[in-house]
């Protein structure tokens, strides 16, 4: 499995951001790590190796970001006005720097895969809503789709058009509609230990979609299934050898 890493300053976040990439041919997927982890997140934890197959036969290459997540959401020193500007910084450079960056290298002219796992399955599922016209698929597993844990009730623009659960419902605009109609949507959560608060989330997100007449894959599993490494390494796998790539 051919594996490059490569980091650059990013204008959008005045830091140096790394990522890495997996593999030599197919599809890039871009996947997002776990809460205020690192890019290499995925490979310490063996999900990199969970998808092995997959990359090692080119029908995927696999780039892993970086998060900010310590100096946005989960920042409690800072005010959550604050938090959320900080997050709107990594929304550029996910979309205005990383997807160009991705699209140069892999030759790819289509829309990215977006996924990850826990507060990874919160900034694929995002960035897919928010920016339809960069990824026009989604699989998001174990994530919270509001941030009310993070900035409790306090809610401003850059809050609200970052929780999907907030923009979704109001989101008439048939040019993002259609986009979402003719994607690949994936969203699974477990009804194991510690999954309540992804459970609760992920049902809210398959009603508003259901209702927006948008086709998704909500997957429930079942009360044996925690919000943990050893499932999302199972999850990963199984939905990618199901989804058209």
């Amino acid at each position: 499995m051919e594996r490059r890493t490569t980091a650059w300053f990013s204008q959008n976040l005045s830091t140096e951001m790394p990522l890495v990439a997996y593999g030599h041919a197919g599809p890039p997927l871009l996947m997002f790590p776990t809460a205020a982890a690192d890019y290499l997140e995925y490979e310490r934890f063996h999900l990199v190796e969970a998808i092995k197959p997959f990359i090692d036969a080119g029908r995927l290459i696999l780039f892993a970001v970086d998060s900010v997540d310590r100096e946005s959401w989960m920042n409690e020193g800072a005010h959550p006005a604050d938090r959320a500007r900080r997050h709107n910084d990594y929304d550029r450079y996910i979309v205005d720097e990383v997807v160009p960056w991705v699209r140069e290298r892999t030759w790819w002219d289509r829309g990215l895969l977006a996924t990850g796992c826990s507060m990874g399955g919160y900034h694929a599922a995002n960035v897919f809503f928010r920016h339809p016209e960069a990824f026009d698929a989604v699989i998001a597993l174990s994530g919270v789709y509001k941030l009310t844990r993070f900035v409790g009730d306090y809610c401003d623009d850059n809050v609200y058009y970052n929780a999907p659960l907030y923009y979704l419902p109001d989101l008439d605009d048939p040019r993002y509609l259609e986009r979402y109609r003719s994607s690949r949507i994936v969203v699974c959560a477990g009804q194991g230990a510690w999954e309540d608060e992804m459970l609760e989330d992920t049902l809210r997100l398959r009603d508003i979609l259901d209702r927006k007449g948008i086709p998704a894959w909500v997957d429930v599993w079942g009360h044996d299934v925690n919000h943990d490494w050893p499932w999302w390494r199972k999850m990963m796998p199984y939905f990618l050898e199901r989804l058209p790539l």
